[in-house]
């Protein structure tokens, strides 16, 4: 039979437990014997009446004050007589040191950690109607720019982030890279976001929105649903749905992800809207600056407004009715958006009017009168151009092959598209072969992409287009990033020194940080990267019906943005207000947003001639050079 422990054994055992349930336990253990010790030492020197040389008995007041501070300071002792006294106040003292020294050590340390962990971020957020970002890169800092920016007219707005860097680390980066704020306050928290313990650090059910951006890892689409589906699984969540704007890389794995988050999720496929917004600017000079002013928040934004007086009339008599707002469409009351309905399509009660506006408060009806509109200047051209297209694409991708695909809808019947590839760099060259595009034939080319003699030898002066697309699939992104930077200089270079050289030039760039690099010198270089993406993100973050807005803009089926020349409107070199160019496009079913001048083209202090959202009474006259833009549902015309 085995010997039972003693009760030295289970005493030691005892306090071992004790001091193992943390800081609170040993703090109450210490001070119940650092008291005992006092409160010993005082009811000794009451009874017996040990007192110091030559002085009465003390009371149990002045006996414990007098331990009391013998215990905190051990050189108090030293002007003790009497050697009872002495004896006395010694133990007490030792037991200061041994004790309540430890005490005041456990306390230290528990504050310490106390510290640490507010400097971790660790501590719960006491925030109500604040936005929420889960995950930590690059577009962290677009995000919270344009935030910053949307909450300016805002007193007290406040954005949360959670990641897994150090919460020292997160706010050091925000300040160097961010400075002004204005009146939004950033807080940061350090959490994996898939845990639901740290989830609930953030106050989630207080929350206007939840932002979850795609990881730089192997398998983001999986992050970024396990994140969500913790959200919405989280036994200590709200009632009412969540509005979260999440991040995914594959269109594959959309159909999983829908059953995940339900109605409580918009998701943003970046790898999609990277593609179609490639594929649409690379024929449409200028047409990615306005999809920047469209998504960023320093300018005019998407709104949704509605009034009585609306109720009835039909889309086309809206068009005028409002000076500095341009229509875009009809939110209808189930929540589905639609741009450029037919004309004829009625106002009904709970529909909402989709327009632009400088802000929400810039939004009002204005007295419309029918002879503001010069009809005499009004003019009906078609511009039909079905002439074949040459496209060169540099690079590739995973995500190229939904950009051929995207292009096959833009481009007219026996276009040529050829595409230059380092073998090396490409994971899967084989996988374009097996594409069934209608209206183009492809043309593999194989070489140094960055290599000018090769460059040279295409002879650039036959080609309308050149699209840069990165070797992201093999590279880093910085490495990736130099070498298509690389070949942008060679294609500018090329087009000012050789004749005949006209083409546009469209560049993919994965880092932010190097769109500076890459000066853009006029508006078909403009850059595609996930800069866009971050600015969508925000924009659904604020408004979520505007992720089936925009979803609609990009989509090739439907009405999509164009420029068409500015002839086919009204008479050139006459003087005609806006609301007479809404006129003009209306009879064509087309909605006109804004326009573009030849000659600022270049100048991007004039923003590349792109005007979005004028006034309906500006006065302004049309060359040959300058565009209309307007939501159609072709190019044609």
């Amino acid at each position: 039979m085995d010997k039972k422990p003693s009760l030295k054994v289970k005493l030691i055992y005892k306090i071992d437990c004790l001091f193992s349930k943390g800081m609170s336990a040993m703090v109450f253990f210490l001070g119940i014997a650092s008291f005992s010790i006092i409160i010993i030492a005082s009811i000794i020197a009451v009874l017996f009446h040990v007192a110091p040389q030559n002085s009465d008995s003390l009371s149990f007041f002045e006996a414990f004050w007098a331990s009391l501070m013998r215990t905190l300071d051990a050189g108090s002792m030293a002007g003790d007589d009497g050697w009872t006294f002495r004896i006395l106040m010694l133990f007490v003292t030792l037991g200061g040191i041994f004790i309540i020294s430890s005490l005041i050590g456990v306390i230290s340390n528990g504050l310490n950690s106390r510290l640490e962990n507010l400097q971790r971020g660790r501590s719960f957020v006491v925030e109500e109607n604040h936005t929420v970002i889960l995950g930590w890169n690059e577009k962290v800092f677009t995000i919270v720019k344009e935030l910053c920016i949307a909450n300016q007219n805002k007193q007290d707005a406040c954005i949360v982030i959670m990641g897994e860097l150090d919460t020292i680390s997160m706010v050091e980066s925000i300040n160097e890279k961010l400075p002004s704020k204005c009146t939004t306050r950033i807080v940061c928290r350090n959490g994996s976001p898939i845990d639901q313990i740290s989830l609930n650090l953030l106050n989630l059910n207080s929350a206007k929105s939840i932002i979850v951006i795609s990881p730089l890892n192997d398998d983001p689409d999986a992050e970024v649903i396990k994140t969500c589906l913790a959200i919405i699984r989280n036994p200590n969540r709200q009632t009412k749905d969540f509005h979260i704007v999440a991040e995914l890389r594959e269109a594959k794995n959309l159909s999983v992800a829908k059953i995940v988050g339900g109605n409580e999720v918009e998701w943003v496929l970046s790898e999609n809207i990277i593609s179609k917004m490639i594929a649409q600017t690379c024929f449409q000079p200028g047409l990615s600056t306005i999809y920047t002013d469209l998504m960023d928040f320093s300018g005019d934004e998407v709104y949704f407004y509605n009034h009585p007086s609306l109720v009835g009339k039909t889309f086309g008599e809206t068009l005028n009715l409002f000076q500095k707002n341009a229509v875009l469409g009809i939110l209808k009351n189930e929540g589905s958006p639609l741009l450029n309905p037919p004309m004829e399509t009625v106002i009904k009660g709970d529909d909402k009017i989709i327009l632009l506006a400088e802000d929400d408060n810039q939004i009002s009806l204005s007295n419309y009168e029918q002879d503001l509109i010069n009809f005499e200047s009004i003019r009906n051209f078609d511009s039909v151009s079905d002439k074949p297209g040459n496209i060169l694409i540099i690079g590739w991708n995973l995500r190229a092959n939904q950009l051929l695909l995207e292009m096959d809808h833009y481009i007219p019947k026996d276009s040529q598209i050829q595409i230059l590839i380092t073998n090396s760099l490409v994971v899967n060259s084989d996988s374009m072969k097996n594409l069934k595009l209608i209206n183009a034939d492809v043309k593999i080319l194989r070489g140094i992409t960055t290599d000018r003699n090769l460059l040279n030898s295409l002879d650039l002066s036959n080609f309308d287009h050149i699209v840069l697309l990165s070797f992201s699939d093999r590279l880093s992104q910085q490495t990736a990033d130099s070498k298509t930077l690389i070949t942008l200089l060679h294609l500018r270079d090329i087009a000012s020194k050789v004749n005949g050289c006209h083409y546009s030039i469209l560049t993919e760039m994965l880092d932010v940080r190097n769109l500076e690099l890459a000066e853009v010198t006029k508006v078909d270089d403009f850059i595609v990267s996930d800069r866009l993406v971050s600015l969508l993100i925000t924009q659904i973050s604020e408004r979520k019906a505007l992720g089936g807005v925009f979803e609609d803009i990009f989509n090739p089926e439907g009405s999509e943005i164009y420029l068409k020349s500015a002839h086919n409107y009204v008479e050139l070199n006459q003087e005609v207000n806006f609301c007479t160019i809404v006129e003009s496009a209306r009879r064509r079913n087309e909605v006109a947003i804004g326009f573009r001048t030849g000659k600022d083209a270049t100048n991007k202090k004039a923003n590349y001639g792109i005007v979005l959202n004028p006034h309906k009474l500006e006065m302004k006259s049309f060359s040959d050079d300058d565009e209309i833009i307007v939501l159609s549902e072709s190019f044609n015309g």
